[in-house]
Protein backbone atom coordinates (compact mmCIF):
# COMPACT_ATOMS: atom_id res chain seq x y z
CA UNK A 1 0.00 0.00 0.00
CA UNK A 2 1.33 3.49 -0.82
CA UNK A 3 1.56 6.26 1.74
CA UNK A 4 -0.17 9.61 1.25
CA UNK A 5 1.08 12.73 3.00
CA UNK A 6 -2.15 14.42 4.13
CA UNK A 7 -3.13 16.68 7.02
CA UNK A 8 0.46 16.67 8.27
CA UNK A 9 0.69 12.87 8.63
CA UNK A 10 1.17 9.73 6.53
CA UNK A 11 -1.84 7.56 5.67
CA UNK A 12 -1.49 4.05 4.30
CA UNK A 13 -4.03 3.56 1.49
CA UNK A 14 -4.89 1.36 -1.46
CA UNK A 15 -7.15 1.77 -4.49
CA UNK A 16 -8.62 -1.16 -6.41
CA UNK A 17 -10.58 -1.30 -9.65
CA UNK A 18 -11.49 -3.76 -12.39
CA UNK A 19 -8.93 -3.69 -15.20
CA UNK A 20 -11.38 -5.28 -17.65
CA UNK A 21 -13.81 -2.40 -17.03
CA UNK A 22 -11.14 0.28 -17.02
CA UNK A 23 -11.83 1.24 -13.43
CA UNK A 24 -8.28 0.48 -12.35
CA UNK A 25 -7.18 3.91 -13.60
CA UNK A 26 -7.97 7.33 -12.16
CA UNK A 27 -11.39 8.52 -13.27
CA UNK A 28 -12.28 5.10 -14.67
CA UNK A 29 -15.23 4.75 -12.32
CA UNK A 30 -16.89 6.45 -9.36
CA UNK A 31 -14.65 6.47 -6.28
CA UNK A 32 -15.86 4.81 -3.08
CA UNK A 33 -13.95 5.59 0.12
CA UNK A 34 -14.40 3.08 2.96
CA UNK A 35 -13.61 4.15 6.54
CA UNK A 36 -12.89 1.45 9.12
CA UNK A 37 -13.84 1.41 12.82
CA UNK A 38 -11.81 1.43 16.02
CA UNK A 39 -8.78 -0.84 16.15
CA UNK A 40 -9.06 -2.38 12.68
CA UNK A 41 -7.03 -1.84 9.49
CA UNK A 42 -8.59 -0.85 6.20
CA UNK A 43 -7.84 -4.24 4.67
CA UNK A 44 -10.78 -5.74 6.57
CA UNK A 45 -13.00 -4.25 3.87
CA UNK A 46 -11.24 -6.41 1.29
CA UNK A 47 -12.87 -9.58 2.64
CA UNK A 48 -16.31 -8.75 1.25
CA UNK A 49 -17.09 -5.13 0.41
CA UNK A 50 -14.19 -4.29 -1.92
CA UNK A 51 -14.74 -7.27 -4.28
CA UNK A 52 -18.47 -6.52 -4.56
CA UNK A 53 -17.93 -2.82 -5.25
CA UNK A 54 -15.12 -3.45 -7.76
CA UNK A 55 -17.26 -6.03 -9.59
CA UNK A 56 -20.00 -3.40 -9.86
CA UNK A 57 -17.64 -0.97 -11.61
CA UNK A 58 -16.46 1.22 -8.75
CA UNK A 59 -12.95 2.25 -7.81
CA UNK A 60 -12.51 1.57 -4.10
CA UNK A 61 -10.14 3.27 -1.68
CA UNK A 62 -9.38 1.67 1.68
CA UNK A 63 -6.93 3.08 4.20
CA UNK A 64 -5.63 2.74 7.73
CA UNK A 65 -6.89 5.47 10.04
CA UNK A 66 -4.32 7.29 12.16
CA UNK A 67 -3.57 4.98 15.06
CA UNK A 68 -3.23 1.93 12.79
CA UNK A 69 0.29 1.21 11.51
CA UNK A 70 1.82 1.83 9.05
CA UNK A 71 -0.26 5.04 9.09
CA UNK A 72 0.77 7.62 11.68
CA UNK A 73 0.26 5.99 15.09
CA UNK A 74 -0.72 9.10 17.08
CA UNK A 75 0.03 7.29 20.33
CA UNK A 76 -0.31 10.54 22.31
CA UNK A 77 -3.94 10.88 21.30
CA UNK A 78 -6.28 12.02 18.54
CA UNK A 79 -9.62 13.69 17.97
CA UNK A 80 -12.54 12.96 15.70
CA UNK A 81 -11.82 16.27 13.96
CA UNK A 82 -8.34 15.01 13.05
CA UNK A 83 -9.74 11.76 11.66
CA UNK A 84 -12.24 13.73 9.57
CA UNK A 85 -9.47 16.02 8.29
CA UNK A 86 -7.38 12.94 7.44
CA UNK A 87 -10.19 11.48 5.33
CA UNK A 88 -10.89 14.82 3.65
CA UNK A 89 -7.20 15.23 2.92
CA UNK A 90 -7.02 11.78 1.35
CA UNK A 91 -9.99 12.48 -0.95
CA UNK A 92 -8.35 15.75 -1.99
CA UNK A 93 -5.01 13.99 -2.48
CA UNK A 94 -6.65 11.46 -4.78
CA UNK A 95 -8.34 14.29 -6.70
CA UNK A 96 -11.38 12.16 -7.55
CA UNK A 97 -14.05 13.75 -5.38
CA UNK A 98 -16.79 14.11 -4.58
CA UNK A 99 -16.64 10.49 -3.46
CA UNK A 100 -19.15 7.93 -2.33
CA UNK A 101 -18.32 7.32 1.32
CA UNK A 102 -19.13 4.52 3.76
CA UNK A 103 -17.87 3.91 7.27
CA UNK A 104 -18.55 1.53 10.11
CA UNK A 105 -18.75 2.34 13.84
CA UNK A 106 -16.03 4.95 14.49
CA UNK A 107 -15.64 5.14 10.72
CA UNK A 108 -19.35 5.88 10.41
CA UNK A 109 -18.93 8.75 12.84
CA UNK A 110 -16.06 10.06 10.70
CA UNK A 111 -18.27 9.81 7.60
CA UNK A 112 -21.09 11.65 9.38
CA UNK A 113 -18.81 14.50 10.41
CA UNK A 114 -17.25 14.60 6.93
CA UNK A 115 -20.71 14.95 5.34
CA UNK A 116 -21.40 17.86 7.70
CA UNK A 117 -18.05 19.66 7.51
CA UNK A 118 -16.98 18.97 3.90
CA UNK A 119 -20.13 18.23 1.86
CA UNK A 120 -18.34 19.18 -1.36
CA UNK A 121 -16.22 16.04 -0.98
CA UNK A 122 -19.14 13.63 -0.42
CA UNK A 123 -21.56 12.52 -3.12
CA UNK A 124 -23.48 10.09 -0.89
CA UNK A 125 -22.72 8.58 2.52
CA UNK A 126 -23.58 5.31 4.25
CA UNK A 127 -23.17 4.90 8.01
CA UNK A 128 -22.91 1.30 9.22
CA UNK A 129 -23.57 1.24 12.98
CA UNK A 130 -23.53 5.03 12.97
CA UNK A 131 -24.38 7.08 16.03
CA UNK A 132 -24.71 10.72 17.01
CA UNK A 133 -24.13 10.01 20.71
CA UNK A 134 -23.37 7.20 23.12
CA UNK A 135 -25.72 5.83 25.74
CA UNK A 136 -24.73 5.09 29.33
CA UNK A 137 -23.78 1.47 28.67
CA UNK A 138 -21.39 2.47 25.91
CA UNK A 139 -19.79 5.17 28.03
CA UNK A 140 -19.28 2.71 30.90
CA UNK A 141 -17.89 0.07 28.55
CA UNK A 142 -15.44 2.59 27.08
CA UNK A 143 -14.22 3.65 30.51
CA UNK A 144 -13.78 -0.01 31.40
CA UNK A 145 -11.70 -0.54 28.25
CA UNK A 146 -9.51 2.41 29.22
CA UNK A 147 -9.00 0.98 32.71
CA UNK A 148 -8.14 -2.43 31.26
CA UNK A 149 -5.65 -0.85 28.84
CA UNK A 150 -3.97 1.06 31.66
CA UNK A 151 -3.87 -1.93 34.03
CA UNK A 152 -1.70 -4.05 31.77
CA UNK A 153 -3.84 -7.09 32.59
CA UNK A 154 -3.76 -9.74 29.87
CA UNK A 155 -6.98 -11.69 29.53
CA UNK A 156 -6.76 -15.42 28.83
CA UNK A 157 -7.07 -15.79 25.02
CA UNK A 158 -10.14 -18.03 25.11
CA UNK A 159 -11.95 -15.72 27.50
CA UNK A 160 -11.04 -12.66 25.42
CA UNK A 161 -12.29 -14.45 22.30
CA UNK A 162 -15.60 -15.31 23.99
CA UNK A 163 -16.15 -11.73 25.18
CA UNK A 164 -15.28 -10.35 21.74
CA UNK A 165 -17.78 -12.72 20.14
CA UNK A 166 -20.57 -11.83 22.57
CA UNK A 167 -20.06 -8.10 22.05
CA UNK A 168 -19.68 -8.12 18.26
CA UNK A 169 -21.63 -11.03 16.78
CA UNK A 170 -25.29 -11.93 16.56
CA UNK A 171 -26.68 -14.82 18.66
CA UNK A 172 -27.82 -16.25 15.32
CA UNK A 173 -24.18 -16.56 14.26
CA UNK A 174 -23.12 -18.10 17.55
CA UNK A 175 -25.98 -20.64 17.33
CA UNK A 176 -24.31 -22.14 14.26
CA UNK A 177 -21.63 -24.53 15.63
CA UNK A 178 -19.36 -24.21 12.61
CA UNK A 179 -19.60 -20.42 12.42
CA UNK A 180 -19.12 -20.09 16.18
CA UNK A 181 -15.99 -22.27 16.10
CA UNK A 182 -14.50 -20.33 13.20
CA UNK A 183 -15.15 -16.92 14.76
CA UNK A 184 -13.90 -17.95 18.19
CA UNK A 185 -10.74 -19.41 16.68
CA UNK A 186 -10.20 -16.20 14.73
CA UNK A 187 -10.66 -13.99 17.79
CA UNK A 188 -8.35 -16.19 19.87
CA UNK A 189 -5.65 -16.06 17.20
CA UNK A 190 -5.88 -12.30 16.59
CA UNK A 191 -6.41 -11.14 20.18
CA UNK A 192 -3.87 -9.71 22.56
CA UNK A 193 -2.77 -6.34 23.94
CA UNK A 194 -3.87 -3.26 22.02
CA UNK A 195 -1.17 -1.13 20.39
CA UNK A 196 -0.59 2.44 21.59
CA UNK A 197 -2.36 3.75 18.50
CA UNK A 198 -5.45 1.62 19.11
CA UNK A 199 -5.50 2.68 22.74
CA UNK A 200 -5.41 6.29 21.53
CA UNK A 201 -8.44 5.62 19.31
CA UNK A 202 -10.26 4.16 22.31
CA UNK A 203 -9.46 7.22 24.41
CA UNK A 204 -11.29 9.64 22.14
CA UNK A 205 -14.13 11.68 23.63
CA UNK A 206 -17.24 9.62 24.40
CA UNK A 207 -19.35 12.44 25.83
CA UNK A 208 -20.29 13.87 22.44
CA UNK A 209 -23.87 14.53 21.35
CA UNK A 210 -24.24 15.57 17.72
CA UNK A 211 -27.96 15.07 17.27
CA UNK A 212 -28.71 18.75 16.75
CA UNK A 213 -25.61 19.33 14.61
CA UNK A 214 -26.55 16.60 12.14
CA UNK A 215 -29.76 18.42 11.28
CA UNK A 216 -27.56 20.58 9.05
CA UNK A 217 -26.34 17.67 6.87
CA UNK A 218 -27.61 17.98 3.30
CA UNK A 219 -25.72 15.13 1.63
CA UNK A 220 -27.87 12.08 0.71
CA UNK A 221 -27.35 9.68 3.63
CA UNK A 222 -28.28 6.15 4.60
CA UNK A 223 -27.89 4.86 8.15
CA UNK A 224 -27.69 1.09 8.58
CA UNK A 225 -28.34 -0.58 11.91
CA UNK A 226 -27.52 -4.15 12.87
CA UNK A 227 -30.42 -5.72 14.72
CA UNK A 228 -28.32 -7.57 17.34
CA UNK A 229 -25.59 -4.95 17.75
CA UNK A 230 -24.56 -4.62 21.40
CA UNK A 231 -21.81 -2.07 20.76
CA UNK A 232 -23.95 0.42 18.82
CA UNK A 233 -27.60 -0.59 19.34
CA UNK A 234 -29.71 -0.02 16.23
CA UNK A 235 -31.91 2.62 17.85
CA UNK A 236 -28.89 4.95 17.81
CA UNK A 237 -28.35 4.32 14.09
CA UNK A 238 -32.03 4.96 13.42
CA UNK A 239 -31.72 8.20 15.36
CA UNK A 240 -29.03 9.40 12.95
CA UNK A 241 -31.32 8.81 9.96
CA UNK A 242 -34.22 10.53 11.67
CA UNK A 243 -32.02 13.52 12.51
CA UNK A 244 -30.64 14.15 9.00
CA UNK A 245 -33.14 15.80 6.62
CA UNK A 246 -34.09 13.18 4.04
CA UNK A 247 -31.97 10.56 5.80
CA UNK A 248 -32.90 6.92 5.23
CA UNK A 249 -32.60 3.91 7.53
CA UNK A 250 -32.25 0.18 6.93
CA UNK A 251 -31.76 -2.58 9.47
CA UNK A 252 -29.95 -5.86 8.90
CA UNK A 253 -31.44 -8.82 10.83
CA UNK A 254 -29.37 -11.50 12.57
CA UNK A 255 -26.32 -9.25 12.59
CA UNK A 256 -24.16 -7.84 15.37
CA UNK A 257 -21.59 -5.07 15.37
CA UNK A 258 -19.58 -6.93 12.72
CA UNK A 259 -22.65 -7.17 10.51
CA UNK A 260 -20.71 -6.24 7.39
CA UNK A 261 -18.69 -9.45 7.97
CA UNK A 262 -21.53 -11.61 9.28
CA UNK A 263 -24.07 -10.69 6.58
CA UNK A 264 -21.89 -9.39 3.76
CA UNK A 265 -24.30 -10.16 0.93
CA UNK A 266 -27.04 -8.13 2.60
CA UNK A 267 -24.74 -5.24 3.42
CA UNK A 268 -23.19 -5.23 -0.04
CA UNK A 269 -26.63 -5.07 -1.68
CA UNK A 270 -27.56 -2.14 0.56
CA UNK A 271 -24.39 -0.28 -0.43
CA UNK A 272 -24.76 -1.00 -4.14
CA UNK A 273 -28.46 -0.12 -4.28
CA UNK A 274 -27.96 3.18 -2.45
CA UNK A 275 -24.90 4.23 -4.43
CA UNK A 276 -26.60 3.38 -7.75
CA UNK A 277 -29.94 5.07 -6.98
Amino acid sequence: MPLAAVNGISLNYQIKGDRSKGTDVKGGGPLVVLIMGTGSPGRVWELHQVPALVAAGYRVCTFDNRGIAPSYEAADGMTIEELVADTAGLIEFLDEGPALVAGTSMGARVAQELALARPELVRKAVFLAGHARMDQFQKTLSLGEHDLDESGVKLPPKYEAAVTAVMNLSPATMADPNAARDWLDLFEFTGGPATPGIRAQRRMDHEFNRVQAYRAIRVPCLAVGFADDRMIPPYLSREVAETIPGGRYQEVPDAGHYGYLERPDTVNKILLDFFAA
